[in-house]
């Protein structure tokens, strides 16, 4: 694996970011077609777990996440020290990153709620890249209060323990 193309890293970092902007901005149905063909998982799920892929990772998005008044969920999700290996010939890449998640609302001041570590596999399919798998360690935890609908410190949470909002 190397650096690939300009054309690769930038298609692939622009999967990086767009996961980012459709959580912060509550966009759970582009979320799930950024992994309709991949799956995301996190280290605070039980080892079994496969991941979530597609509309499931949308509706649990959906009812996990605390959506405010403004229709978003007050954060903005940090990708940074991003270092991705391109292997052009085989059509697959990886990617390591960091993240920190920011947020604001009424009831909580701008502060660090979360960070933590992706490690993203992706593949080429007909010439456009995708995300094939995402693994999410949470490292730190601040005051998800006004984030999650459960409590993250404690362990997982299962798709099926989630009840739908509405």
């Amino acid at each position: 694996m190397g650096a690939g193309t300009w054309e690769s890293h930038h298609a692939i970092s622009t999967l990086m970011f767009r996961y980012a902007e459709c959580v912060d901005q509550a966009k759970f149905d582009a979320l799930s077609g950024l992994f309709a063909h991949g799956s995301i998982r996190s280290t605070s799920a039980a080892e079994s777990d496969k991941g979530m892929r597609g509309e499931e990772i949308g509706r649990f998005y959906a009812a996990t996440n605390r959506v405010h008044p403004d229709g978003t969920l007050r954060t903005r999700h940090l990708s940074t020290n991003v270092m991705v290996d391109i292997d052009e010939a085989a059509d697959r890449a990886t990617a390591r990153s960091y993240y920190v998640v920011l947020q604001a609302t009424p009831k909580l001041p701008f502060q660090p709620i979360a960070g933590g570590r992706y490690d993203d596999r992706f593949e080429r399919v007909d010439g456009t890249w995708r995300f094939a798998d995402r693994l999410i360690h949470v490292d730190q935890i601040g005051d998800m209060s006004e984030h999650l609908s459960f409590d993250l410190s404690k362990g997982s949470v299962e798709f099926d323990e989630v009840v739908p909002p509405g």
